[in-house]
């Protein structure tokens, strides 16, 4: 089983950044995973945000691509989600995924809000 504990929500100002963070512990190998961020806003459907595979390849949704990094650190068990130049329409509910095979792990999720 794989537990993944979250960090790095709360509240932003309009232009603001926020770094997210993932660990990942139990009897797994954390790089054979797929991670990713999802976020589900008021009222919208749940959107993929950004993954990273276990080759080191990224993927965006176009409104975030420009602005928003995932990386991951194996040794460490984490990944990261960079966000920078926060806008309203980012506020959301934002939970990290770990996908491997038939495995699918979720994160508690977080509150990401941005406003002035």
């Amino acid at each position: 089983q794989m537990q993944l504990e979250e960090s790095g929500g709360g509240l932003v100002q309009p232009g603001g950044s926020l770094r997210r963070s993932c660990a990942a512990s139990g009897r797994t190998i954390f790089s054979r995973y797929t991670m990713g961020w999802y976020r589900q806003a008021l009222g919208k459907q749940r959107e993929l945000v950004a993954f990273i595979t276990s080759g080191g390849a990224t993927n965006y949704t176009d409104s975030v691509k420009v602005r928003f990094t995932i990386s991951r650190d194996n040794a460490a068990s984490t990944v990261y989600l960079q966000m920078n130049s926060l806008e309203p329409e980012d506020t959301a509910l934002y939970a990290c995924n770990a996908r491997w095979a038939r495995y699918n792990f979720w994160g508690l999720g977080t509150q990401v809000t941005v406003s002035s």
